[in-house]
């Protein structure tokens, strides 16, 4: 099989798909990338072929300065900046450039991230099989469960359904844009789409999300090409990354990064630092990507190591504990770790994450609005001494190696491609 694979051009999404793209290029099939030009080096690097597209509207260099600019926002202030402008704009770059290299390439099938919103009408239209694959939270429509963009409590009362179903909708009217790119395709190109029904787009063959289904939310009615796999890593194919690994001391080790994205608010990183000063007894690795200057943060603590980029997972494997920001990736090499976590969500889906930790019980989480070291540190304190939080974290470290995503997402995609 040749199958195209197209993603969000940030890590968060690049680093699952490549993983999952590796998986099946060693099960035999030809595996092209389509990405913009900034996407290079790290699918060269998953030793994936690459064909750029869009490269008049994201010539190299652009991803910095349109991604970098949510780096610094919070909450639905970042929210509302990538669904009104970041998300259309590479929509509307994808559905004009993307027909063209189907063909130029001779792609036969094409595995799309969900959260490239409306780029499956491009398949629809040209009668190509595609899977979509979640890289985040599945999203549930529902309203069974809360919407992964709040951080509220799993319910099931009348009155917790009704919240759900209002924030659906709060969160829907930010889309507005990205539907306009949409229906404007359907129309141009004669398409017939139910509108009005949030799943006319999604495929008909499967949905795969790298969540283990142990780690969701209970109970969500999932349509039946819905599949839980587990988390599409593998500890390969990453920029190899340069760590002092001679000034781990031995002592209890919390790794800490805020992702690679939204990874700009340095009072975050400020509070991080406060906290483990107060706890000599521990050594901190704080990893602040490419948007911090350390020289920013202050006087760094003795039993503190801050660096720009890190090798997370080999970090992951030494750590007692992770505090995160709550990304889904982080979150689960934390736990295909063992290792619980203290969780600092902001936007996306990272308030879902948030809230699923702590339903099950593999660490904590505190909103950005009541972060301060006194209760950052209480809440470090919380999960470290607390045994059940590590017994629950290597209960998931279990399931994840038993699971074989990756493998479970190949076989599904094989399956579905085979019979279409």
């Amino acid at each position: 099989m040749k199958i195209g694979f197209l993603c969000l051009p940030v890590p968060g999404h690049l680093n699952p798909m490549t993983a999952l793209a590796r998986k099946l290029q060693s099960r035999g099939h030809e595996m092209v990338f389509v990405g913009v030009p900034d996407n290079e080096s790290v699918i060269r690097a998953a030793g994936l072929d690459f064909v750029p597209f869009c490269e008049e509207k994201f010539p190299i260099g652009s991803m910095a300065k349109t991604w970098g600019g949510v780096a610094k926002l919070r909450g639905m202030e970042a929210l509302k900046y990538s669904a009104m402008s970041l998300i259309p704009d590479l929509l509307e770059a994808g559905l004009k450039h993307l027909p063209q290299k189907i063909r130029e390439t001779g792609i036969e099938f094409l595995l799309l991230d969900v959260s490239y919103r409306f780029l499956e009408l491009v398949p629809i239209a040209m009668g190509v099989p595609f899977v979509q694959i979640v890289n985040i939270v599945p999203g549930d429509r529902s309203g069974t469960t809360p919407p992964y963009f709040f951080s509220w409590p799993h319910e099931t009362t009348p009155e917790a359904r009704a919240r759900n179903i209002e924030g659906l909708k709060k969160i829907g009217s930010l889309f507005g844009p990205t539907l306009a790119h949409a229906k404007a395709y359907v129309e141009k190109n004669g398409l017939s789409i139910d509108w009005s029904d949030p799943n006319a787009t999604a495929s008909k063959l499967a949905i795969v999300a790298q969540t283990p289904k142990e780690f969701d939310f209970p109970g969500i009615p999932w349509p039946p090409q819905f599949h839980y796999a587990g988390p599409f890593h593998d500890d390969r194919g990453r920029e190899p990354v340069s760590f002092p690994w001679e000034k781990l001391t031995g002592q209890p080790l919390i790794y800490a990064s805020l992702g690679t994205l939204l990874n700009g608010l340095e009072e975050i990183y400020k509070t991080i630092l406060a906290a483990v000063r107060l706890l000599p007894d521990v050594q901190l690795v704080l990893s602040v990507g490419k948007n911090i200057n350390p020289a920013d943060l202050g006087p760094i603590p003795s039993n503190a190591i801050v660096v720009s980029t890190a090798p997370q997972i080999e970090l992951l494997k030494r750590a007692a504990l992770c505090i995160t920001h709550a990304g889904l990736n982080t979150a689960l090499e934390s736990l295909g770790q063992g290792v619980p976590m203290v969780a600092i969500p902001n936007t996306y889906d990272q308030p879902g994450v948030a809230s699923r930790i702590a339903y099950h019980r593999v660490g904590e989480f505190i909103e950005i609005d009541e972060l301060s070291e006194e209760r950052l540190t209480e809440l470090i304190l919380k999960v470290m001494r607390d045994p059940a939080y590590r017994d629950k974290a290597l209960y998931f470290r279990d399931v994840i190696a038993k699971t074989h995503g990756l493998d479970i997402a190949a076989d599904v995609i094989e399956q579905v491609f085979r019979a279409s």
